[in-house]
């Protein structure tokens, strides 16, 4: 990149747009993405037993039919990249919200359990493309100015989207009378959980009509003329647009695609710092963060909470996870990623203890001892609140950080496909554990928090204040 091109794009990453306010805007309609990622990951809490009760499975089909939609959010994540390099953005972003909207509508008038799990399995497609396309489309279209706080926008919208479908499955349980599976207009209750997702479906695809695409896939398609009118919109009438989409064009042709022969290397066959990545995804499922979002009402009614009360606190632990990552979000560039990695793994270790003791007590008449239960509630949110103010925000900021320039695409997708596969296997063991032993279940779930401890402690890097070039 020339000198000129790099002084004066300098100055473009300085400009601030004329219309913040609709920055936002479409800031907002592309993270509703994430809404719909978080809404759609933590819904079928609501419907778990009511499945169960339906179909009459064990814990082991129930699991599957839980867990399978993991299955299509793979399949979403690791296609949607090369989709929307051929075809945009934005149209990556309706295809999602056609599969969801779909995929609503199927769930909640399934023939039987097969076709339930088939679209869920769809649903999860749509997840994976709108995990993958929301974070790319805001970092493209962000003014360089504000990149990092709009980038927060996604993980906002995840964790708002589980915190409303619990309070949506809450309502909708009342309205049925605490009966998951009672009458609302002809349906049982845990269809209409399942179906109101059509309503921020269609939203999210009419938002993505409302909103421009991509400035950097116009310039790879060769319609400059519409990128420079995207990039004066979102960066402001004083940027030198010539010079912007050079700067852009250049960056691009600069690019090398990274392959998975790049990460091959070391003594076990993977280079150290893609183990990492690895280490880094598998245990953030490891500790069992999504049986809170997955399974939760299930689990206090295995201790003898009422329905109507397990969905309240369902809602309850979304609104901690909610405050959790508005902490992570504050302190993250002020305290560094691993401080803030072990402080929450410790805290993690400490409550899953303590909900694994007060589960290991008899039950009396169905239910925990007071004293028992009372605690297991207090520790299952503060479980909650220490993921989220650190592993559940530092994985991914250390994720985009720390791999070099050279291999972090390919990194990246390793690592995510990781993730994937240890949230299936904990979402799909997680029925069965607890049948075993529910108490045992969260001592193992114990003993990932503290080993991952000696794991941040010996091999995970610190990338606070380091620029992505430092990175090797």
């Amino acid at each position: 990149m020339s000198t000129t091109v790099q002084a004066q794009g300098a100055e473009g990453r300085k400009a601030q747009p004329d219309h913040l306010g609709h920055v936002i805007f479409i800031t907002a309609a592309a993270a509703m993405g994430g809404f719909l990622f978080g809404y759609d990951s933590s819904v079928i809490n609501g419907a778990v037993e009511a499945i169960r009760g339906k179909y009459d499975i064990g814990s082991a089909a129930l699991a599957q039919v839980v867990a399978i939609a993991l299955i299509g959010s793979a399949i979403g994540a690791a296609t949607a990249g090369r989709i929307a390099d051929r075809i945009g953005r934005i149209r990556v972003m309706q295809i999602a919200a056609a599969l969801f909207t779909i995929s609503a509508v199927g769930s909640a008038l399934p023939f039987s359990l097969w076709d339930l799990a088939f679209w869920r399995v769809l649903g999860g497609v749509g997840i994976g493309m709108a995990s993958v396309i929301g974070p790319a489309y805001i970092a493209e279209v962000a003014p360089p100015a504000y990149r990092g706080r709009l980038a927060s926008f996604q993980q906002a919208a995840i964790v708002v989207g589980i915190a409303i479908s619990q309070l949506v499955n809450w309502g909708i349980l009342n309205l049925a009378d605490g009966d998951q599976r009672g009458k609302i207009a002809g349906l049982e209750a845990w269809q209409w959980m399942l179906g109101v997702m059509i309503i921020p479906a269609v939203l999210y695809g009419l938002l993505s009509f409302a909103i421009p695409e991509s400035p950097r896939f116009l310039i790879s398609a060769g319609r400059t003329a519409q990128a420079k009118k995207v990039l004066e919109e979102v960066e402001g009438k004083t940027v030198d647009l010539d010079v912007r989409v050079a700067e852009i064009d250049q960056a691009m042709r600069s690019e090398e695609r990274s392959t998975f022969k790049d990460l091959l290397g070391g003594r076990f066959g993977l280079l150290p710092i893609v183990w990492i990545g690895i280490g880094l995804s598998v245990f953030q499922q490891l500790v069992g963060i999504n049986v809170a979002f997955y399974y939760s009402s299930t689990l206090w009614q295995s201790v003898g909470v009422d329905p109507s009360s397990s969905f309240f606190y369902s809602f309850t632990t979304s609104i901690i996870n909610i405050l959790g990552t508005v902490i992570a979000m504050i302190f993250v560039d002020r305290i560094g990623r691993k401080p803030l990695a072990l402080i929450g793994s410790v805290g993690m270790a400490i409550s899953l203890a303590l909900v694994a003791w007060a589960f290991s007590a008899h039950l009396v008449d169905g239910k925990l001892p007071h004293a028992e239960g009372v605690l297991a509630l207090i520790a299952a949110h503060a479980f909650v609140l220490f993921f989220a103010l650190s592993w559940g925000v530092v994985v991914w900021v250390l994720l985009g950080e720390m791999f070099p320039n050279k291999i972090r695409a390919a990194a990246l997708g390793v690592a995510a496909s990781a993730q994937w596969i240890a949230n299936w296997a904990i979402t799909a063991s997680f029925p069965s554990l607890s049948d075993w032993n529910l108490s045992g279940t969260y001592i193992m779930y114990t003993a990932f928090a503290l080993l991952s401890i000696p794991f941040i402690l010996k091999w995970v890097p610190e990338t606070k204040g380091k620029a992505l070039e430092e990175m090797g």
